[in-house]
């Protein structure tokens, strides 16, 4: 029973197994804490019986200094394990969701990421991972915590009298129904809310990241306008949405204040009649007094609990989005590349590729061209499984790579991407992600490779110089033979390059494709080219067009065939002889 608990609000709050077990700890701990609150009212309930009996001797007076003692003690033990078991707790369970969320992520199929932008999943790693810690620590164990110690509470009360306890705690019901009613209602709102938070990031970023080219085409004003309607939007959804929660949870909290009227009520009509005693009326007034405080802070709890459930949605989203598997142990023989009538599409509704068939040998230069959109970018991503096919098969060395662990299939490959990612860090270390245990000198030795000697001699630490975010104290050039020099570094079998040389001048590109000559010897290449300069030296050269595979052979089979690759081929020659 224990564990399908645990199941339920792993699955409920999105967390961890230990994180479940330690919000019903984080509960438990508050239900005794509401309860170690209602012992100073025992004690002064039992005080005021004394004094009408005529006082208090000395033996009581130890008795109720040892007595206000012991609650103080028996507050602070309990306030001291409901912080450590909520509070603490949340906090290490807060940096386990983060890890989990960037788990789940470095192992979902890239697919995935084309549905999301870097705003959204900004969000729900920070922000709504910080939702979800503050509503572990301050409201979920709280909500629980009240809710338990009252029933108990109410029961208790009822030994005493049933319909004191009526007027009591009718209005607990009422109160909770209200909030609950609510429920659907304030998750639309805080869905809308979302959507608004995001569009505002992602014109705050869009802006950052533009703000060149805004500035370049006078269009900061018009941008900035839009913007500021997005934060206006988004305003007016934090209001709506604060407005809908109080509407529900100021009628519960009014609810529960009709409560002390009731008791006072019931209790003074009984008394009246005799029915009950001055000390039974006043007890039933201390509680009622006590019971509600907690509760009301509950409701605002509930209301926010309820609210929470658009982040955990967001973030099952991630956890629960299937991921790539595949056996650790290579079987391949070789390192020939085959697409065998390989059919792919983002989503059901965009085919990218169809029943694509080809070759890349290894010792080999094979050469991706064709049409912008032809699926080429495409047909490199697959080959090193990014993403999952649709349907055929891809093959290394005859090991079937759908079947392979996607960290363990890339050990085979080095990946020069058109788009080039560095980090805030140096030329050393930015080199280094190629190979993590390369020493320094095996480092410096891919830096000359790739020709970065060069520049990194200019600057005032050399490769221990720091570039910036994402290399912005670098040039385009100059970023990119970083790029290069970390696949030289990690020497895999299998090269792919994504026109690796678009950045760099005729000069570099030739000295870059020298030193890619020494390094593709021997190894499987896979090349995307839009100069025919690059793709002159291939061995093969494969022609996408419209997700297919409408020409492949070699470069003169092509030129003489007068299909689409001896046209780019005349294309490109009359762009070369235009001048302005």
């Amino acid at each position: 029973m224990i564990n399908s608990l645990n199941v339920k609000l792993q699955r409920r709050f999105a967390l961890s197994r230990q994180g479940a077990k330690d919000l019903v700890k984080g509960c438990l701990a508050c239900v005794v804490q509401d309860i170690s609150f209602m012992l100073p009212v025992g004690l002064l309930y039992q005080f005021v019986m004394d004094m009408m009996d005529g006082g208090a001797g000395s033996g009581k007076i130890t008795f109720y200094v040892t007595g206000v003692l012991f609650c103080l003690a028996f507050i602070f033990t309990a306030t001291w394990f409901q912080y450590n078991d909520t509070y603490l707790a949340t906090y290490v369970e807060s940096g386990v969701r983060r890890i989990s969320l960037a788990e789940s992520l470095r192992k979902i199929p890239l697919s995935f990421f084309g549905k999301k932008d870097l705003a959204d999943l900004t969000a729900s790693i920070m922000g709504d991972c910080a939702t979800l810690e503050t509503a572990f620590s301050h409201f979920v164990p709280s909500l629980v915590g009240s809710m338990i110690s009252t029933t108990l509470i109410a029961v208790c009360l009822f030994f005493y009298d049933w319909r004191m306890a009526l007027a009591a705690i009718w209005v607990l019901p009422v109160a909770f129904a209200i909030t609950l009613f609510s429920s659907r209602i304030q998750e639309y709102f805080k869905n809308r809310e979302m959507e608004a938070n995001i569009a505002l990031e992602k014109g705050v970023q869009e802006c950052i990241e533009c703000l060149q080219d805004l500035k370049a085409n006078n269009a900061e004003k018009t941008y900035l306008k839009g913007l500021g309607a997005k934060i206006d939007h988004a305003e007016r959804r934090h209001i709506v949405t604060e407005l809908a929660t109080a509407l529900f949870v100021v009628s519960s909290t009014l609810i529960l204040k009709f409560g002390i009227a009731t008791v006072v009520l019931v209790g003074s009509i009984l008394l009246i009649k005799g029915e009950i005693g001055i000390p039974l009326f006043f007890m039933f007034l201390l509680v009622a007094s006590r019971l509600y405080a907690p509760l009301e802070g509950a409701l605002q709890n509930l209301a926010a609990v309820i609210s929470t459930k658009t982040n955990i949605n967001r973030m099952n989203e991630i956890l629960d989005h299937p991921v790539q598997t595949g056996s650790d142990n290579l079987t391949n023989q070789g390192y020939d590349i085959v697409f065998d009538h390989v059919g792919f599409s983002y989503n059901s509704r965009e085919t990218v590729l169809k029943d694509v068939s080809f070759s890349a040998k290894q010792g080999e230069v094979t050469a991706l061209v064709g049409p912008s959109g032809g699926g080429k970018t495409t047909v490199s991503r697959l080959a090193a499984r990014f993403w999952d096919i649709d349907r055929g098969k891809i093959t290394v060395g005859g090991m079937d790579i759908s079947k392979i662990e996607p960290e363990t299939l890339l050990s085979l490959y080095s990946i020069v991407f058109q788009d080039v990612t560095l980090f805030n860090n140096t030329i050393m270390e930015n080199i280094r992600i190629g190979r993590k245990d390369a020493g320094d000198e095996e480092v410096i030795a891919a830096a000359r490779l790739a020709n970065c000697e060069e520049f990194a001699a200019k600057l005032p630490d050399g490769y221990h110089s720091m570039i910036g975010e994402n290399g912005c104290e670098l040039s385009g050039g100059e970023r990119q033979r970083i790029s290069i020099a970390r696949a030289f570094l990690k020497n895999a079998p299998i090269i792919l390059l994504d026109e690796a040389t678009a950045s760099l001048d005729v000069d570099n590109e030739t000295l870059i494709q020298t030193a890619l000559s020494r390094l593709i010897e021997d190894k499987t290449v896979l090349v995307i080219a839009h100069r025919m300069r690059t793709v002159s030296g291939a061995n093969k050269v494969v022609v996408l067009k419209d997700g297919t595979v409408a020409e492949q052979g070699t470069p003169k089979e092509l030129t003489n065939k007068d299909g689409i690759f001896a046209h780019m081929i005349n294309l490109q020659m009359v762009s070369q002889k235009w001048g302005i």
